[in-house]
């Protein structure tokens, strides 16, 4: 029964790692009744998540994931602790009040190196590079690090707490 639960995280990227990982340890301790206030909002930012979304959507943000154990058995589990998607494509204004909100503690991704809009001259992070999915009035990009500081800076003008950023991502 997921109408108890409430999104307390925001992952970037939701692809076959988080959803097999993050997703099936924050399903398991909702089965057990605890972290009910740490559902996940999925965010895609790439056109390429559309159909991500149009998946999810269909099916209330449910899926199957199946666990192979070491003896050979397959077992089919329903993950139900994704309980909202956002494509910034459609609307990044949505995805940034997302962030913003107060029951938002973490923002998690996974969003490979090229999702970072990495300065290829310095390899630093530029906010401001890059049209993933259009800029903000701040002049901050709808890439994933645009979306991330957007978020941060409507929180620190609304007297909230920064959440934690977490990337699991495999990055030098």
């Amino acid at each position: 029964d997921r109408r108890g639960v409430a999104a307390g995280i925001v992952h970037i990227g939701v692809g076959g790692f988080s959803r097999s990982h993050q997703a099936m340890y924050l399903d398991r301790l909702m089965e057990a009744g605890a972290a009910t206030e740490w559902g996940i909002c999925g965010v895609g930012l790439r056109a390429e998540d559309r159909r991500m979304k149009e998946v999810l959507t269909a099916q209330d943000c449910l899926y199957t994931l199946l666990v192979k154990h070491r003896d050979g058995r397959v077992q089919p589990r329903v993950i139900g602790s994704l309980v909202e998607y956002l494509w910034g494509q459609d609307d990044l204004e949505a995805v940034a009040e997302k962030l913003a909100g107060p029951a938002i503690r973490i923002v998690s991704l996974t969003i490979t190196e090229d999702g970072y809009g990495l300065h290829p001259g310095t390899g630093s992070v530029d906010v401001r590079r890059g049209s993933a999915a259009g800029r903000f009035p701040s002049g901050l990009s709808g890439t994933a690090p645009g979306v991330v500081a957007e978020g941060l800076r409507r929180r620190r003008g609304r007297g909230l707490a920064p959440f934690t950023v977490v990337s699991c991502d495999n990055l030098r």
